[in-house]
This record gives structure tokens, sequence and C-alpha cells, in this order.
């Protein structure tokens, strides 16, 4: 009995010896896993650091700012009078203009109207030829060196009003170029004038003085 006991005892303290160094060796890696996952759970959430936040940053996007091209304003004023004007967004300015084309085109119908009306009756008095007479109830009370005169003034004021026409056009076309170049001037407080004192060897006064962007 002894011997079989004595067998039994060392059967079971080598049991327990196993079961306890299998539970040191479970609890040793539970530890190193514990520390791994901690370590990884670090890294994970660990922040980006600031210069990557911020070179990631959306840029302030700045409004477009309309800036037309003296070219194109002139050729379209060219083309349409106050089309370069409606191009530089100057709206306002293209009845302004359309009421002069109104009163020129008014003015050379009018002039030249008058002017064929009147040298017809003049030639008709001077032709030597009995048998063109002048019907017009309007010019048969002027004499032939009335409507001489009134053709040639007519005549004039057509002439003029071709003129002021053709300068009105010329002006309405400088007008849209000259307004894109100032709308593309650059008026900001970066230019700036100022009076302020100047001291140089042997001179002190005032001077002026201009800032640029």
């Amino acid at each position: 009995m002894s011997v079989i006991y004595r067998k039994y005892t060392l059967l079971i303290a080598a049991m327990l010896l196993i079961i306890f160094n299998t539970s040191a060796q479970s609890v040793s890696d539970t530890a190193t896993g514990k520390e791994l996952s901690t370590d990884t759970t670090l890294a994970v959430v660990d922040p980006l650091p600031k210069t990557t936040t911020d070179s990631f940053r959306a840029k302030e996007v700045k409004p477009h700012k309309f800036e037309p091209k003296p070219k194109k304003a002139g050729m379209y004023s060219a083309i349409l009078p106050g089309s370069g004007q409606f191009y530089n967004r100057q709206y306002w300015k293209v009845p302004a203009i359309y009421v002069g084309v109104a009163a020129a085109g008014y003015f050379i119908n009018f002039n030249l109207t008058n002017y064929q009306k009147y040298r017809k009756a003049y030639y008709t008095r001077i032709d030597n030829d009995p048998t063109t007479i002048d019907t017009d109830i309007e010019t048969k009370k002027y004499t032939t060196e009335n409507l001489k005169q009134l053709q040639d003034q007519y005549r004039k004021w057509l002439d003029m009003t071709v003129l002021l026409t053709a300068l009105g056009y010329t002006v309405q076309v400088i007008d849209a170029i000259a307004s894109a170049h100032l709308k593309n001037f650059d008026i900001s407080r970066d230019i700036s004038l100022r009076i302020q004192p100047v001291a140089q060897p042997n001179y002190i006064g005032m001077g002026l003085a201009v800032n640029f962007k």
C-alpha cells in the first residue's frame, strides 16, 4: 500500500506541477498580449501631428473678381454700340447710348430729307425746262435764291450731324476700352499718397511719399 500510495502521491505532485507551470505560462502570455494590445491602441488613437493636420486644411477660396478685357470691350462696342458697356457691366450707359443713336438717326433723316427737297426744287427752277414744274406747295413760296440758301444750309447741317454721329460712335468705343482698364485698376489701400517730412544732408523739408503694393 505504501508503494502504491507513494506512486499516486508523486503522480499527483507531477500533475500539480504541470498545471502550475501551464497556468503561469498562460498568465505571462496574457500579460504580454495586453501590453501589445495597449501599444497598438495607442498607436491608432494617437492624433496626427499638427503640421500634417494643417497641410490638409482647406484653403480659403476667394470670390472671383470680374476683370473685363479692354480689347474685347472695344471690339464689342465697335460692332454694336453699347455692347461694350454691357460687357463691362455698366448697364446704365446702354440706354444713354441708344438715346444718342436715336437722336442722331432722327436729325440725319430730317436734314437729308429737307436737303433733297430744296435741292430738287432749286434745280427745277434753274433747268430752263418748261415741262418741269415745282409742284411742292412749301417750296413754291421761296425764290430761287432762297432755295439755294436752304439747300446749302441743310447740307451743312447734314454734314455736321454725320460728323457728330461718327464722333459719338468713336467716343463710346473709347469709353468701353477705358472703363475696362479702370475696372482692372488697383485702388486698394496698399496704394497711397501722403505728405511727410523729408530729411536729407543739409536740407529739411516736406515731400510726397507714394506707397505701392
